[in-house]
């Protein structure tokens, strides 16, 4: 694993010269739902198809770093850094196994960031100023957010161009995710006009579960076509992959998790190409 400095994608990986990043927030205030395992493997999936991607571990817990297999030496700077203005984006960023995918990974530190924002004028802007280091460097910018619709979960939106909430197939999903349209509606008022949703995507499907099919039958009712095609099964490699530090396209590129994460790339790719037009 190198050591936490800038790293530097192949030239053809690159955006334009100019170019910012499409920065998609992961979230989704519940925690247990696969918000980091599909963080992960969309910026694996992504990578994959020579996009050049930056994951930012926003979460205190630190598990999109672990999943990476980023060593603790390597998280000696790390977002509690950039955001409280002691470290810049490009010096935090480690490279990891995966070709063309760097990491800004999370800290210990990072527990008590939100407590320091609170008396921080520029509070909510912290991470979108930092992100200006990302441009012409990365075409995707990822931001694994906190369990939470705290401080650092706002920092997310507030930078974000777009949304990708992780929703798993249980009893009061809906409910749930409620909350989060709701403080989107709000940031995009106060902070954000062009925030959006990309997308929800519903995981831990279990087929063989007339309750999954129900969840599933009401999210799409209610929410339409921002809900993904691709579902994210119930999948026993995918969990197994983050105690090898590997995303599961690594672990076992040919398990039904692997694929349907390479199956949601290609749409969450197809979405931006129409944003774009």
């Amino acid at each position: 694993m190198s050591s936490p400095t800038q790293p530097s994608p192949p030239q053809a990986n690159r955006p334009d010269a100019g170019a910012s990043p499409r920065v998609l927030a992961i979230s989704n205030q519940k925690g247990g739902v696969g918000k980091t395992t599909t963080a992960v493997n969309l910026a694996t999936a992504l990578a994959a198809v020579e996009k050049s991607v930056l994951i930012v571990d926003l979460d205190p817990q630190g598990n999109a770093s672990t999943s990476l297999g980023i060593p603790a030496k390597d998280r000696t700077i790390n977002t509690y850094h950039v955001l409280m203005g002691e470290a810049s984006l490009g010096s935090a960023a480690v490279a990891t196994s995966v070709p063309g995918l760097s990491a800004v990974p999370s800290g210990v530190d990072l527990a008590g960031a939100e407590l320091e924002l609170v008396q921080v004028g520029d509070r909510q802007d912290r991470l979108n100023v930092a992100l200006s280091d990302a441009a012409d460097i990365y075409d995707y910018v990822l931001i694994d957010c906190p369990p939470s619709l705290g401080l650092l979960t706002l920092n997310a939106l507030v930078a974000a161009d777009a949304v990708l909430v992780p929703l798993q197939v249980e009893f009061l999903a809906l409910e749930g995710v409620s909350q989060l349209v709701r403080t989107i509606e709000r940031v995009r008022q106060s902070f954000n006009p062009d925030l959006e949703i990309q997308g929800i995507v519903l995981t831990m499907v279990d087929k063989r579960n007339n309750l999954s099919d129900m969840v599933e039958s009401d999210v799409r009712g209610y929410f339409g076509d921002k809900v993904y095609t691709t579902v994210i099964p119930r999948n026993v490699r995918v969990s197994e992959a983050p105690s090898h530090g590997k995303p599961v396209l690594l672990y076992d590129f040919h398990s039904k998790g692997a694929q349907a994460y390479l199956s949601l790339a290609g749409e969450v790719l197809k979405r931006e190409l129409a944003t774009a037009v």
